[in-house]
Parts: structure tokens; C-alpha cells; sequence
């Protein structure tokens, strides 16, 4: 495991000194959807990513945002977000980071996030904890709801789709401190998982937004589950991700929803 984590570390590392690099110039956006954008620097950091992990483990599976998936030969996977936050990184906000996550057998067991504005490297391994730039993570200890900083994002369908959010967040805002919407779904969790939040849900989310962070909830003490308190993975429809202490003080209020 270690050698993939250094190998993970240092890729994140590349790939976002990439991204940092060419965050201030003009970008190519490309739009997926209504309001669902790619930049080119979305597909430069990919290509970095792949080219890495098929020049030294070309028996791996990749699952990647902007790229057909690669079975691979063996039992490993791994799930990458190139760039989480594009839109951010679209429009000059620096709000974004690298995913990457190793997948084994079925089960997610090395995450690393980076946010390369901050220069911060979130790590974790299944059992051996979470930690940013050496520090041991913890999630907070916050044990009452209406004293909790809480985080979401929404689907970019909400224009069209009626599961867009905006019900559960109208019920959730009344009965917490705040809620953030920052528009990075695996920094979200990383910051769960440092403590700066304390609770964090969203719908529709793909594998490579939740992969690296969910474990770095769980390694840092916090949960998982679906927003209805059943049991989460990564084709979940939605995720609450917390601090264990609210959990089902969050699934009561979200299953309350207007």
C-alpha cells in the first residue's frame, strides 16, 4: 500500500501544480450540459493521471470523469476526479482540488484529495487513519445540530429535475448554524474530515466525487450513509456524510423536508 499512496501523493501533486499553473489564463470550456462545463485543463490533468498509472501499473482499472472507463486485468481500480470544482476553476474561483482514489476487490482503500491553492494533501488508508500534510485528522466534535456548519452542492440538472436539492436545503438551513455550498464535492469531505464541518449531504453525486473523501470521513472517525440512513456506496443515489454525533439528527431533519 505504500507505494501506491506515494505513487497517488505525488501524481495529486503533479496534477495539481498543472492545474494551479494555468488557473489564471484563458481556458477552452466545453459545455456537457445546461450549466455542466469541461475545461481543457480537466482533460490535461486526466491525461497526466492515466498516462501515470498505464505506464506503471498497466494491469489497473481506471475509472476517470472525462474518459471511457478501463477494466484493467487485475483487481485494482482507480477513481479519479481530474479536476473537482470546474465550474470554480472556469470562472477564477479558487475553489478546487485533485481526486484520487485506489479501489480494491470492492472496496475503496487509499484516498488521496489535493487542494493545490492551499497546498494541502489529504490523505487516508483503510485502518491507518486520516491525515493533512503529516497532521492526524479528526472530524469535530460538534454533538447539536443548530450549532453545525454543514455543507452541499446541487445536481446540474436542478433546472429540470424536481430531486434538485433545493427542498432538503430549505429544511435543513432553518435547523443548523449555516450551510456552505462551495461547489467541490471531495473537498467538501475533506474538510468534514479535518473538522471544519460537520455534517455534509448531496444528490446525485458520481463515484470519483466521493470516492477519496468518503474514506477520509470514515478514517477521521466520522459516517456514511444514504440520506435516509441506509447503508452508502458508490452508486449511491445521494450521500450524508457527518461527524457521527448528528447523523441522525440530519437524516430526521432531511427526511422532514418541505
Amino acid at each position: 500500500m505504500l507505494q501506491w499512496k506515494l505513487f497517488a501523493v505525488d501524481l495529486a501533486r503533479k496534477s495539481g501544480a498543472l492545474l494551479k499553473e494555468k488557473f489564471s489564463q484563458t481556458h477552452q470550456i466545453h459545455y456537457k450540459g445546461e450549466i455542466n462545463l469541461v475545461t481543457e485543463a480537466d482533460k490535461m490533468s486526466e491525461d497526466l493521471i492515466i498516462a501515470a498509472i498505464n505506464r506503471n501499473f498497466p494491469d489497473h482499472g481506471i475509472l476517470a470523469e472525462e474518459s471511457p472507463m478501463i477494466k484493467g486485468a487485475g483487481k485494482l481500480r482507480w477513481i479519479i476526479d481530474p479536476l473537482d470544482g470546474t465550474t470554480n476553476y472556469a470562472h477564477g474561483y479558487p475553489v478546487f482540488c485533485v481526486s484520487i482514489a485506489l479501489e480494491k476487490e470492492g472496496e475503496i482503500a487509499l484516498g488521496v484529495v489535493y487542494d493545490p491553492m492551499r497546498e494541502e494533501m489529504f490523505i487516508a488508508v483503510r485502518g491507518e487513519g486520516a491525515y493533512l500534510n503529516d497532521k492526524k485528522l479528526a472530524v469535530s466534535r460538534t454533538d447539536n445540530i443548530s450549532r453545525s456548519l454543514l455543507a452541499t452542492g446541487f445536481p446540474y440538472d436542478i433546472r429540470e429535475s424536481k430531486e434538485n436539492n433545493l427542498d432538503y436545503f430549505n429544511s435543513m438551513a432553518v435547523n443548523v448554524q449555516a450551510i456552505r455550498r462551495a461547489g467541490a464535492a471531495a473537498l467538501d469531505l475533506a474538510y468534514l474530515a479535518a473538522g471544519r464541518f460537520d455534517g455534509f449531504w448531496e444528490l446525485k453525486l458520481k463515484p470519483w466525487d466521493t470516492a477519496a473523501g468518503c474514506l477520509l470521513v470514515t478514517e477521521a472517525g466520522g459516517a456514511i450513509s444514504d440520506i435516509a440512513g441506509g447503508k452508502w456506496h458508490l452508486y449511491s443515489p445521494n450521500l450524508l456524510a457527518s461527524n457521527g454525533l448528528i447523523h441522525k439528527q440530519m437524516i430526521k431533519k432531511l427526511s422532514s423536508k418541505i
